[in-house]
């Protein structure tokens, strides 16, 4: 039995050796496709982070107000404030042209009067309060209060900016008014009562402080490597699909499969040498990818992956997801009847598990309904695992249930072939 296997190994390698540039392809494209992927990932989070994006800020109010929110935007490490353009004032209308066009993704416009405005409306508010509280003079004639137009900050997006980036700026603006109209009716009490008699601290009471996870007693700071070396690295094992399956329909147009069949070899004993030399495959794949991700990426400007501690778990992970992706190749090659079917149905499946799964969308920003199909994808079952083993820092045993989904993907989806070709050659 074990010869059997060993000479089923043996047959697997013997037929890729025989397209050495599909096998090389299969190896060197998903490295391509992870290093592609992490720059234009960690490209993107450094242009949010480090590099300022230019803004333009028009101020029709050149007061308190708009001189508090040009000094804070300036502070802020996101933006850089334009207010010239050819050495000329930006007005509402230049403004709104130029990010029409794409030129800059965003525009201020601080409206006329803003600080005065904003000044009385807190005076009369202040004043309302201070009366009913008989604070001031009874006797003195109260003068009919003024009316105060609510007051707009205009804000322009580039058409083309996503809602995410959208609402971050609009959070932090909004913010930023918010403390300012605090601090303003601080200070108008104060000067109601003066002074002298009262302080108010102006310091903000509740503050944020985010808790980050400690790993042997330092702090575990995800990265762009860390999501995308494991994602990539399952599209990358679940492509195997495609050579699997058209190397099982070869088989069966050439008269391999039936000149096997004529031996004395089960088709179960093909099949496990078929997933050994698969795995082997898929292991192969996973650690080039790894020693990609700790070796290369330190010298192309990429944080290095850190496996310290994690490496024998995402062997595993790597292992019972291989095991999924041959259990479906196995499937399909069975089923198809041609390498034009097999072919092209692989590699569309295998992109629709991955967007479904999470690779390419996280799947908490998926709609419900697409939440719930995730579940049904082995690949987010593997990147699951994988983020489990790698970020959260659990144990073998908290993994179990995700990589027994996979084999047990695996097991229905043999079982499946081998009772779908014992159907077939019987009728």
């Amino acid at each position: 039995m074990l010869y059997k296997i060993w000479m089923s190994i043996v047959k697997e390698f013997l037929l890729l050796k025989r397209d050495l540039g599909g096998l090389i392809i299969l190896f060197i494209m998903p490295l391509v496709l992870v290093i592609t992927v992490t720059i234009i990932q960690d490209s993107t989070f450094k242009t949010v982070s480090d590099t300022k994006i230019p803004i333009l800020l028009v101020d029709y109010d050149k007061s308190s107000v708009s001189k508090t929110v040009f000094d804070n935007l300036q502070k802020n490490n996101l933006f850089s404030i334009v207010t010239q353009i050819d050495n000329k004032p930006i007005t509402e209308e230049i403004a709104r042209e130029n990010v029409n066009k794409g030129k800059f993704q965003l525009a201020i416009i601080i409206p006329k009067n803003l600080s005065a405005d904003l000044q009385a409306k807190i005076d009369q508010n202040v004043e309302n309060i201070v009366n009913k509280m008989g604070f001031s003079d009874s006797i003195a004639k109260r003068e009919k209060p003024k009316v105060i137009q609510q007051k707009e900050v205009k804000l322009y997006f580039d058409p083309a900016v996503q809602l995410s980036f959208k609402n971050s700026v609009m959070s932090s603006i909004d913010k930023m008014i918010s403390q300012i109209e605090t601090k303003s009716i601080y200070t108008t009490f104060q000067n109601q009562f003066g002074e002298e008699n009262t302080q108010f601290e102006q310091q903000s009471f509740i503050t944020f402080k985010e808790i980050i996870p400690k790993i042997n007693n330092k702090e575990v700071l995800p990265n762009s490597v860390q999501h995308n070396v494991p994602a990539w690295t399952l599209f990358a094992i679940f492509f195997i699909v495609i050579p699997l399956s058209i190397n099982i329909v070869k088989e069966k147009s050439q008269g391999t499969f039936v000149r096997l069949l004529t031996n004395p070899v089960s088709n179960l004993v093909v099949i496990i040498g078929k997933t050994i030399t698969y795995s082997v495959i898929c292991m192969i794949q996973f650690y080039m990818m790894v020693a990609v991700a700790i070796f290369l990426f330190p010298h192309i400007g990429l944080p290095a992956l850190n496996i310290e501690g994690h490496l024998f778990l995402m062997s595993v992970v790597a292992l019972f997801s291989g095991f999924a992706a041959i259990g479906f190749g196995i499937l399909l090659g069975t089923v198809a009847s041609t390498q034009e079917q097999s072919a092209p149905f692989g590699a569309t499946s295998v992109i629709i598990l991955a967007a479904i799964g999470g690779i390419w969308v996280p799947v908490f920003a998926m709609p419900k309904i697409m939440q719930l199909i995730a579940k049904s994808s082995p690949m987010n079952w593997g990147l699951e695992a994988f983020y489990d083993v790698l970020l959260r820092n659990v144990s073998f045993v908290e993994i179990i249930p995700k990589i027994s989904l996979l084999f047990l993907f695996f097991i229905i989806t043999t079982s499946i072939a081998l009772f779908y070709d014992k159907k077939k050659r019987t009728v």
